[in-house]
């Protein structure tokens, strides 16, 4: 059995960190699902920044939609959703033989509007309304003004992946943001059932850091904070707030580790992968680290349900409080850089947009579409 198979064997399912038109084309992101066991997928600004820069894939679409006036925002709406919609159809499979566990693609709503919880509320609704699909997820910050977006869309019936989540309070946050919304669904009489997934962010701990600690403590904390936020994700699930919930039809919000490629070339290019095998989870990675996974990878240990590994990531926590590292303020930090990064990767995406527009029509200033 291969090794990629083995993760879904003990429930975690592998989603792939990326979209192009060149995985959709080319027949890759077929050949991933059928072969590594590849069962969803995420986006992000970066993902589409890299992929439009890099190649000529989105060139006909650009130039055809700027002469229809498209530009900006909206053109790039338009040419994610295709993409979006095509991977939703791949994985539609997956999700119907799964009653809707797995089998997702995620699309975000824009960055900047991480600090304006009506108008990602409003974004949020829209862009699944006009995908058509159930299995699209729509990417919301776990922010402070993120947090009653999410409830308010769960609300409206609409899928969330909850994105830039760093630690285990910020994934508490979210997760009841999540039962709030399904609660007030029961209480209105409304289908139960709304897919969400919960985003922790692994290895930028690690980076950030990695200069303020010994080699010792080096690409140990990322993984701690996961196996602190996995008990805590344990203990919810068995909660009588949300057995309530489950036995009323409800979805469990599966916990997802995101941000699993290695940053450190002195590590093992798939340090996070090994070390975050766990029932009921996610994990997304880059197809970089899909394919050393899949080449060299190994199933060291599996997260258990017991607090066994608890214990061992709150040692590991303390070694780093003692080392001057206040998590707490650090998880606060990496969410506030996260977002600005985020918002900086949607202003390349535009300019990179705005660029090719340019250059695509320059040579056709007067034509015009049949």
């Amino acid at each position: 059995m291969k090794i990629t198979q083995q993760l879904h064997e003990l429930g975690q399912s592998l989603w792939l960190d990326n979209i192009t038109r060149e995985l959709l084309t080319s027949g890759t992101l077929a050949r991933y699902i059928s072969e590594l066991s590849v069962t969803g997928l995420t986006s992000n600004p970066t993902i589409f920044d890299h992929a439009m820069q890099k190649g000529d894939f989105y060139d006909e679409a650009i130039r055809q939609k700027t002469l229809a006036g498209k530009s900006g925002e909206v053109l790039f709406f338009e040419l994610a959703l295709e993409d979006l919609i095509r991977a939703a159809d791949l994985f539609r499979p997956i999700y119907d033989a799964t009653g809707g566990v797995d089998g997702w693609v995620s699309l975000e709503v824009s960055p900047l509007l991480a600090e304006d919880t009506a108008a990602t509320i409003t974004a949020a609704v829209q862009l699944h309304a006009r995908a058509q699909r159930p299995n699209l997820f729509i990417k919301i910050p776990g922010t402070a003004a993120g947090i009653p977006a999410i409830e308010d869309v769960i609300f409206a019936g609409v899928p969330v992946n909850v994105t830039l989540l760093f630690s285990r309070e910020h994934y508490i946050a979210a997760a009841e943001a999540y039962m709030r919304g399904i609660e007030r669904r029961i209480a209105e009489g409304l289908d139960p059932v709304v897919g969400s997934v919960a985003s922790l962010f692994i290895s930028r701990w690690d980076v950030a850091v990695k200069d303020k600690v010994p080699d010792t403590l080096h690409n140990r904390l990322g993984i701690a904070i996961a196996m602190r936020t996995y008990e805590a994700y344990r203990d919810l699930l068995s909660s009588p707030r949300w057995q309530k919930l489950a036995a009323s039809g409800a979805l469990q919000q599966r916990l997802l580790w995101a941000s699993t490629s290695t940053k450190d070339p002195a590590a093992t290019d798939t340090l996070y992968v090994e070390a975050l095998a766990a029932p009921d989870t996610v994990n997304t990675i880059p197809e970089k680290t899909l394919l050393a996974f899949a080449e060299h990878g190994n199933i060291k240990h599996v997260l258990s349900t017991d607090k066994a590994n608890a214990v061992m990531a709150e040692a590991v926590i303390a070694e780093f409080t003692r080392e001057g590292i206040n998590d707490a303020a650090l998880a606060a930090e990496l969410q506030l850089e996260g977002t600005a990064s985020f918002a900086k990767s949607w202003r390349d995406l535009m300019a990179c947009i705005a660029s090719k527009s340019a250059a695509l029509t320059h040579n056709h200033p007067g034509e015009k579409l049949p």
